[in-house]
């Protein structure tokens, strides 16, 4: 029980910085929508979190910090993908497919692995928040307790995107009409032309 409250304070830090509208969360949900390789990007997202976590919590987030210059080389490959994936979003609101999660074309699974990657890592957010912030606050945990706490972490993680890859599925009734798919894919748009926006003034400030 000693190890509990290092366990919770890794989940709820973890949590705090993963439930937010972003880019994977918003691909993670759309894929959810549609049933398409739903498990294989959940995992994904889910591993690739925890590397991060566990490259920070070992100390890489001092190296990280340390290069300010290969942060903004992310960012910028980053907002120039956000953008074509925005306007890509855009585009299919204004033509939206068909109505029923099971009548829209799926995407191959290494054309979705690809871009679960890309979202993932192109996104500078995820090293200042996993790497950097996470291990900066595991430093104040010592021996099993920073390891129970970058296990909480990694497993809100794989909570939080089984829980919306799969959850989105109770969302299919409202998806069976155009108009909620028109919407989603523009807050989609939104979102992504927002963070590459955001992204290009971090690089060019």
């Amino acid at each position: 029980m000693t190890l509990f409250p290092a366990l919770l304070s890794g989940f709820l830090l973890g949590a705090s910085l993963i439930i937010a509208i972003g880019a994977q969360n918003a691909f993670i949900l759309r894929m959810g929508l549609i049933r398409n390789h739903i498990f294989w990007l959940c995992l994904v997202c889910s591993l690739s979190d925890a590397l991060l976590i566990a490259l920070g919590v070992a100390g890489m987030g001092a190296v990280v910090s340390g290069h300010p210059a290969m942060l903004k080389v992310v960012a910028l490959a980053g907002a120039v993908f956000l953008a074509i994936y925005a306007a890509l979003s855009f585009k299919r609101a204004l033509r939206p497919e068909a109505l029923l999660p099971t009548e829209r074309k799926p995407m191959q699974l290494r054309s979705a692995l690809a871009m679960c990657l890309a979202l993932t890592f192109l996104n500078p957010h995820v090293y200042l928040d996993t790497v950097i912030l996470i291990g900066a606050v595991s430093s104040t945990q010592e021996g099993e307790a920073r390891i129970a706490f970058a296990a909480g972490a990694m497993a809100a993680s794989f909570a939080w995107f089984f829980g919306l890859g799969y959850g989105a599925r109770l969302l299919a009734p409202l998806f069976a009409r155009r108009l909620s798919w028109q919407v989603l894919d523009f807050l989609i748009a939104a979102v992504m032309a927002a963070l590459s926006l955001s992204l290009l003034r971090e690089v060019f400030a």
